[in-house]
């Protein structure tokens, strides 16, 4: 071609390596996006608090790889990728502020990563824009700093589908192709099921167009990501068919149900919507949810118009697979399931909001650009209100967690010991104790097993507010605890009373 264009793998026309702008020469201006990943790292520092305890989910991931208390049971569903990230750190110390400055030092750098996979697709504003609105969203600012694996199925969609448009432009780079299978596979090692639903699109593009290469990074990706989960089916779970059944029968089961609702309650601060009722929040909190998707739709006409859908469209589609099943597919929500194709529709959304303000010839408009920039302020202003909310009242839950551990400490359920019945994970982290559960979804033990162990070690079994305790305690002495009843195991003889 004369003027050096090439044909991505999409179809779509774009400028050469000839050009300032081509994605083979360092694009003018990446240092902003490193600007908006260290403000981002700073951020989380600054309003999430690096001695926020660590949450339910984190203390299964944690205690995998820690030495200083027992692992926790490790249900169906997950995965082992968030206990290996956080591994460099939880494996030798048991310093909740040092982890946490650690995840919020990889997740800026993740983001940057992942950023940069897009230069050349769009300008850098555009791609430190999308940057900034997906960074500064308080549920990503807020599961940033944690050990829990959304935000990194984020860094990795966004970071694939990136690579994957820059495949077809650079055929004779191998970068982006690497690109793509290493993005797959952080999704698959973080949360496999996702990995497979944003990768749809991409295998199915890449099979239409019949890139072969593509096809193969993706599907490596999956595999290389995945294969210690499938492997772990068979060891531990009876295969990998009944691994599949019971991470759906713990996730409600798997069908057509609608869960758009209770996504759009949960945005209020609410970490996990199940069962999901009250009322909704305020409008001004949920509001950015409707907009988000017309943004998204204008990002496309945008593109379209200028001749470059495919960069438009690729992460569209990978957004829309994303969302499908958490909006469409279980009956309960938490904010952070649709991380990924909030990062995903972040870019589009950038070049809407900088296609709104400036006209064709670049000029600034300036009633559109005030009035943009006002909304964007409002926003970011709802994001941190919420935000704050949210890691106060997250603080003074485990801060009730750790009383009540201190409590059991003083009644003589000190380690080595084992917690039975409600909270058991949670409070048996805290305590520095063993948990154990005879029934529901992290059943581990039976009570033979517990009427075993309490003749070793001290044994508690924790009750809600107005349960009753289970018949294996009936007789064991009781406690109360806040609004906590427990019953302690008579203490046990011998060298076991330590």
């Amino acid at each position: 071609m004369a003027d050096g264009a090439r044909t991505t793998v999409a179809g779509t026309r774009r400028p050469g390596p000839a050009t300032a702008s081509g994605p083979s020469r360092p694009a003018p201006g990446t240092g902003l996006l490193a600007v908006v990943a260290a403000a981002f790292t700073a951020l989380q520092l600054l309003l999430v608090r690096p001695g926020l305890g660590l949450g339910w989910d984190e203390i299964v991931y944690v205690s995998q790889v820690t030495g200083h208390t027992p692992a926790a049971f490790f249900s169906a569903p997950r995965s082992r990728g968030p206990s290996l990230l956080v591994a460099p750190v939880a494996s030798w110390s048991d310093s909740t502020e040092l982890l946490r400055v650690h995840l919020a030092v990889l997740s800026g750098l993740g983001l940057h990563l992942a950023l940069r996979a897009w230069r050349g697709l769009f300008p850098v504003p555009v791609l430190a824009t999308g940057g900034a609105l997906f960074a500064t969203l308080w549920l990503t600012l807020f599961y940033g700093p944690q050990a829990m694996p959304n935000y990194w199925v984020a860094v990795g969609a966004l970071l694939t589908a990136g690579c994957f448009l820059r495949v077809g432009a650079e055929p004779s780079v191998r970068a982006p192709l690497w690109g793509v299978a290493g993005g797959v596979a952080l999704m698959a090692w973080m949360r496999p099921a996702d990995a497979v639903w944003i990768a749809l699109p991409l295998l199915a593009l890449a099979l239409w167009r019949r890139r072969g290469r593509l096809l193969l990074a993706a599907a490596c990706g999956l595999v290389a990501g995945g294969a210690q989960w499938v492997a772990e089916a068979y060891v531990r779970y009876g295969g990998l068919g009944q691994r599949l059944h019971d991470a759906s029968g713990i996730q409600g089961g798997l069908g057509r149900q609608f869960a758009a609702d209770d996504q759009l309650r949960s945005l209020g601060g609410r970490a996990l919507c199940r069962p999901c009722t009250g009322p909704f929040p305020h409008p001004a909190v949920t509001l950015w949810w409707f907009v988000l998707p017309v943004l998204a739709v204008l990002g496309l006409v945008v593109a379209v118009r200028a001749g470059r859908a495919a960069r438009t469209l690729v992460p569209l589609a990978c957004a829309a697979t994303a969302a499908l099943p958490y909006l469409f597919l279980i009956g309960y929500a938490a904010p952070r399931f649709l991380q990924p194709a909030y990062a995903l529709l972040a870019i589009p959304v950038a070049d809407a909001l900088w296609y709104l303000v400036r006209d064709t010839a670049g000029r600034w408009r300036p009633a559109v650009a005030t009035a943009v920039a006002g909304a964007l302020a409002g926003h970011l202003a709802v994001q941190g209100a919420v935000l704050v909310r949210t890691v106060e009242r997250t603080a003074e839950d485990r801060r009730d967690w750790a009383r009540t551990a201190r409590e059991l400490h003083r009644l003589g359920v000190r380690p080595p010991c084992l917690l039975t019945g409600f909270e058991a994970i949670p409070l048996g982290y805290y305590a520095g104790c063993a948990s154990g559960n005879t029934a529901g979804h992290n059943e581990n033990t039976t009570v033979a097993e517990i009427e075993d162990t309490a003749r070793r070690v001290p044994v508690a079994a924790v009750t809600a507010p107005g349960a009753a305790p289970p018949s294996y305690a009936r007789t064991w002495t009781p406690h109360r605890i806040g609004g906590l009843r427990v019953r302690v195991a008579p203490a046990p003889g011998g060298d076991g009373a330590g």
